[in-house]
């Protein structure tokens, strides 16, 4: 059972950046398919982003490709979320998720980290 540990989140303007990091606990963490997910308020929770065990195979969601980057180093059980050029619109809780397989629907992912908020100004 792997146990996830979200931080990096905050309030910040329209256009800026902030990096997010998930902590892991459990042996099986570079075996693992990691994803990020998000939650606004009055809305569903969507996928973000999802990065394969080796790190060899990211996805995105269309609302960030370009503008966000998901990595890992299995050395230190962590998986980031780069944001950059960040909109108000990317306002939500993120939560960092164990998949079941290499998906991009939120279903398949398990084992959710509390979340850690992002708040962007316009």
């Amino acid at each position: 059972q792997v146990q996830l540990v979200e931080s990096g989140g905050g309030l910040v303007q329209a256009g800026g950046s902030l990096r997010l990091s998930c902590a892991a606990s459990g042996r099986a963490f570079s075996r693992s398919v990691m994803g990020w997910l998000r939650q606004a308020p009055g809305k569903e929770r969507e996928f973000v982003a999802v990065i394969s065990g080796s790190g060899g195979m990211t996805s995105y969601a269309d609302s960030v490709k370009g503008r966000f980057t998901i990595s890992r180093d299995n050395a230190e059980n962590t998986v980031y979320l780069q944001m950059k050029s960040l909109k108000p619109e990317d306002t939500a809780v993120y939560y960092c998720a164990v998949g079941v397989l290499y998906s991009m629907r939120p279903i398949d992912f398990v084992s959710w980290g509390q979340g850690t908020q992002v708040t962007v100004s316009s």
